[in-house]
This record gives structure tokens, C-alpha cells and sequence, in this order.
């Protein structure tokens, strides 16, 4: 991994501690595989339960065997979960999700996604529950006549995550009723633009599934990458889809300058041993530098293959609370 570049809104006797927290995130390899159980509450139980679901997934717990499964994979969820079932999971890097809404009110122009919790409150729960709380997520909707008011809060909890010697990693999703296109890349790169300027770490954007369908066609998602600057890029993975395609999508991502995938549907609606499978094969790519080949290898053969740079995550347990 290169050199991590710490932001100076990390005070110096929080470097080291940001420092085993980035590569603990990260696998020790500076890029993001964030399993994304927030739906939990952004999506209600649709996600959760129907045709095409895993009946494993009706149990908010299946999200947690997922992650524990997954080498280097980050649960992202939020305080209550964590507070339940953390204790049992003590093993796992978490992002702790400070606000979510529901999708039954979804207006378009003025959607509110506010924090729930006071920040000196979640600090505290970080500390006292001795999980390994990696990072705190906020999500942005960009456009809502809401947006101010969720950038003070995204910029204060990105301070207050740095303060603390943790990562900021900031959802971004464009939204307004005369938004007629949220698959634009040109308005993602904007959308990523603002979460640099906002300090985040990493931030999660949509990816134009639908339409960057070709190497060539991908290639334009640089435009995203190059906004963001120094703030890394990782791509939310969608509705379920055929795991091939997605290796194929996470491929096209990874050569055009991502850092990782955020995946939440693609791995929670499958059964645990699918979802697990997948993930090795996600990881491995995102990790250590396997090639779509490799991992299609891997989702088939039911075991790992040996890379040629594979990660080592050691000694990152010191200093991280």
C-alpha cells in the first residue's frame, strides 16, 4: 500500500491511531470493501424478504455472518445493530452509520437524511463498546433544499471522525425532482467533487450500471475519480444482479481509478454461502489485484486461489481505541 497521506484535521497524537484504523478498513491495502447493512432502514424489509431472497436474510444477523466470512470486508450499519450484535462479532472492522431514513417519505426535492444521535454521543459508544469501529458514515442527498443542512452535518461528523483517529466516508447521491438523469457521470463527478471538499475519505457514489456496458464506455467514470482528488471513489453495487457481471463491472471500475465497492443486495440476498463466495471473489480482486479471471475462479472452485500480491493485515489490533 502506498504511504497513507493523513489529513491535518487528524491532530498529531491521532495519526498513528487514524493510520491502524485506514489499513485495518482497507486490508492493508488502502482500498474500501464496504458491506453496506444500513439498508436495513433505508430500504425497510423489501430488501429483506420476497421472491428472489434468501430466507436467511429475513435475520438482521445473516448481515454479520456475511461480513465475518468476507476477508477484509467492513460492515457498515447502524448504532443499534451494532450495540445487539457487536459483542458477538468483536473480530469485525465496522463503520458506524450516523443517520438513514426511511423510503416512505421520498420526495425528490426535499429529502432530510439527519444525524441521529449527537456526535460526543456516538464517540462515546465507540469507546465504551471496545468494537472496532473503523470509520463513521453520512449520507448526503446533494439538491434536496434539505442539502445544507446535511453538509454542516456531513462536515462536523467528518471533523469529529478525525478527531477521533477514524475514517469519514461520505454517501453521495444527487437528488431532485429536476435531476433527469442520477446515472450521470458528469453529475456524479460533481456529487464526488463535494465530498473532497468536505474532507471524506472515501466516498460512495452510484455507477451507471445500464450504460458504461463496454471498456470503452467506462472509461468516462475517470471523470469521477479526477474530482474527487484524494478522496477515494467506491461505487455502490446496485440491484442484485448475475455475480459474473458484477466481476465484470468491479473489473472496469477498478482499471478506471476506483477504490473499492460498496455492496449491500448483491451479497445480502443471497444465501450465506453464496454471499460468502462472492465476497472472497470481490475481495480478492479489490485486495489483491486478481484478475476477473481469478475470481471467477474462485466464485466456482469454492476456495480461495493464491494471488500475486496478497494482502497481509498484521499487527493493526495495537492503538486502534
Amino acid at each position: 500500500m502506498k504511504k497513507i497521506k493523513v489529513p491535518l484535521s487528524v491532530p498529531k497524537d491521532k495519526r498513528t491511531k487514524f493510520k491502524n484504523n485506514y489499513k485495518l478498513a482497507t486490508n492493508n491495502t488502502g482500498n474500501l470493501l464496504l458491506f453496506a447493512g444500513d439498508q436495513k432502514v433505508e430500504h425497510l424489509n423489501d430488501d429483506f424478504v420476497g421472491s428472489g431472497i434468501s430466507l436467511e436474510d429475513g435475520d438482521p444477523e445473516h448481515l454479520f455472518k456475511i461480513a465475518k466470512s468476507i476477508p477484509g470486508a467492513v460492515l457498515a450499519t447502524h448504532i443499534g445493530l451494532l450495540s445487539q450484535y457487536g459483542e458477538d462479532y468483536k473480530q469485525l472492522p465496522f463503520i458506524l452509520k450516523v443517520n438513514g431514513k426511511t423510503n416512505l417519505n421520498d420526495t425528490k426535492d426535499s429529502p432530510y437524511n439527519g444525524a441521529w444521535l449527537g456526535l460526543e454521543d456516538i464517540i462515546n459508544f465507540k469507546n465504551q463498546s471496545e468494537l472496532k469501529i473503523v470509520g463513521l458514515g453520512y449520507t448526503i442527498y446533494l439538491g434536496s433544499k434539505q442539502e445544507a443542512q446535511m453538509l454542516k452535518e456531513a462536515a462536523t461528523t467528518i471533523m469529529a471522525a478525525h478527531q477521533a483517529g477514524i475514517l469519514a466516508i461520505i454517501w453521495m447521491y444527487p437528488r431532485h425532482s429536476k435531476i433527469k438523469n442520477e446515472d450521470d457521470t458528469h453529475l456524479i463527478a460533481g456529487g464526488a467533487g463535494v465530498a473532497a471538499s468536505l474532507g471524506a475519505d472515501f466516498v460512495k457514489v452510484k455507477y451507471p450500471y445500464k450504460t458504461a456496458n463496454s471498456d470503452q464506455k467506462a472509461k468516462s467514470f475517470q471523470e469521477v475519480v479526477k474530482a474527487a482528488g484524494r478522496t477515494k471513489i467506491i461505487c455502490v453495487g446496485g440491484a442484485k444482479q448475475d455475480a459474473n457481471e458484477l466481476l465484470i463491472h468491479l473489473s472496469r471500475q477498478l482499471k478506471n481509478g476506483t477504490a473499492g465497492l460498496a455492496i449491500g443486495r448483491n451479497l445480502h440476498q443471497r444465501s450465506l454461502t453464496e454471499a460468502s463466495q462472492l465476497g472472497k471473489a470481490l475481495s480478492a480482486m479489490i485486495h489483491s489485484q486478481a484478475s476477473k479471471s481469478e475470481a471467477v475462479k474462485i466464485l466456482k472452485s469454492k476456495k480461495e486461489i493464491k494471488t500475486n500480491k496478497k494482502a497481509k493485515v498484521k499487527n493493526l489490533l495495537m492503538g486502534l481505541f
